[in-house]
């Protein structure tokens, strides 16, 4: 490391800004943690508010619907907005989103509480990475971007492990009330500049720039590709990798932590080689699913085959969670004239995928969970060859500057 290396990470990472970059994770940590919770409290939610699986489980197709509605209207709405305002805007309507849900009486009012954390849901990630690019220099914001990002992969964790729904929601609520106090507190205003204002909200012309639509539908088939498993992986791990009882519950956290290690693996390489890295973790990511395929198709249950399925199942984890920051950046660095914009259309895309993926997720599962895992394999390979065939989008220089 040179002295001027050194002397820029030393100003770069000072206890302000970790402060700071912090409150963004644990932001992004209670979000995905809320948007997760009925994933492993369905039985609990239908039993305590008297209402049929199928319908707790169409909470997670209506809130990717909504989000995937809202999102551009919302930020285009708040794109003059000092980006705090954006940020501790959407953190109030999670917090107060969550209060109703840990009290609701009924399905209908549960169901209220998720349309407005839905709401707000696509804002919140269309301006926390852009934020976290702003406390940065150029140089430093991929690890930026990530070290956000670790908030998620610990979400997957303690959703893995949560119990009582009803506790877990007031608990959601009170974090959410911490967290937007921190961040009014700790966050600079970050009001845009005159240069700035000049390309957002109706002036943005994010539909023609066509690296940016490219990286977005590549995002939208990978992230399909991913839900339609992901949406039954419990039952991947039970009836492919052959892991059941208290032990399903391990591995689901192995899933999560993996996450956490993969983010900051990948950090460094995503502001120094974006292109490759990636690449490398979709060649990962597809390679994962094709095992999990093989051993859906084989049907002979080893010690061996345990072991290898485990291994997917993490593999699949740690680069599914990597993947995801990686190609917000690829946006923002598509869009940096408005990386906000740029942003809500990647969450656009993102939110349309998750919906597509849990929709044929289901009907694929009905008929077989092979297919259901080859139709993955499948998808992830054609997102994989997108980025092979326009992988000069990738490695689009940052130019974003730093705010105060």
């Amino acid at each position: 490391m040179t002295a001027e290396t050194a002397t820029t990470a030393a100003r770069t990472w000072t206890p302000r800004i970790a402060a700071q970059l912090t409150v963004l994770a644990a932001a992004a940590f209670i979000y995905v943690t809320a948007e997760i919770l009925p994933v492993g409290a369905l039985p609990a939610i239908a039993r305590d508010l008297q209402v049929s699986l199928l319908a707790v489980g169409t909470l997670l197709t209506w809130y990717a619907l909504v989000a995937a509605l809202t999102t551009v209207p919302l930020v285009r709405w708040t794109a003059h907005w000092p980006r705090r305002r954006a940020l501790v805007f959407s953190l109030v309507c999670l917090t107060v989103s969550q209060l109703i849900s840990a009290l609701a009486p009924s399905f209908a009012v549960l169901v209220v509480g998720r349309v407005l954390c839905a709401v707000t849901h696509g804002l919140l990630w269309s301006v926390i990475a852009p934020i976290a690019t702003r406390l940065v220099p150029p140089s430093h914001a991929g690890r930026a971007t990530m070290s956000i990002y670790v908030g998620t992969s610990l979400a997957l964790v303690v959703g893995s492990l949560m119990w009582g729904w009803r506790l877990a929601a007031v608990c959601i609520t009170v974090a959410a009330a911490v967290v937007t106090v921190a961040a009014r507190l700790l966050l600079p205003e970050l009001v845009l500049s005159a240069e700035q204002l000049e390309c957002v909200g109706r002036r943005a012309r994010h539909h023609r720039n066509r690296a940016l639509i490219v990286v977005s539908l590549i995002t939208m088939v990978g992230v399909t590709g991913h839900c339609v498993s992901y949406t039954y992986i419990v039952v991947i791990i039970r009836e492919v990798v052959g892991v059941r009882g208290t032990s399903l519950a391990w591995v689901l956290a192995a899933y999560g932590a993996a996450g956490v290690l993969a983010v900051g693996l990948v950090a460094r390489p995503l502001d120094r080689r974006p292109r490759g890295a990636i690449i490398f973790c979709m060649a990962g990511l597809t390679a994962a699913f094709v095992v999990l395929t093989a051993l859906a198709f084989g049907g002979h249950r080893t010690a061996t085959t345990l072991l290898v399925g485990i291994g997917a199942i993490v593999l699949w984890g740690a680069l599914a969670t990597a993947v995801s920051p990686m190609l917000q950046s690829a946006a923002m660095r598509n869009g940096a004239d408005d990386p906000d914009g740029a942003s809500g259309l990647y969450v656009t895309a993102f939110q349309v995928g998750i919906m597509a993926g849990s929709l044929g997720g289901g009907l694929l599962y009905e008929r077989s969970v092979a297919l259901m895992l080859t139709a993955s394999a499948a998808l992830m390979g054609v997102a994989l060859a997108g980025m092979a065939a326009n992988r000069h989008m990738l490695d689009v220089a940052a130019t974003s500057s730093r705010d105060s």
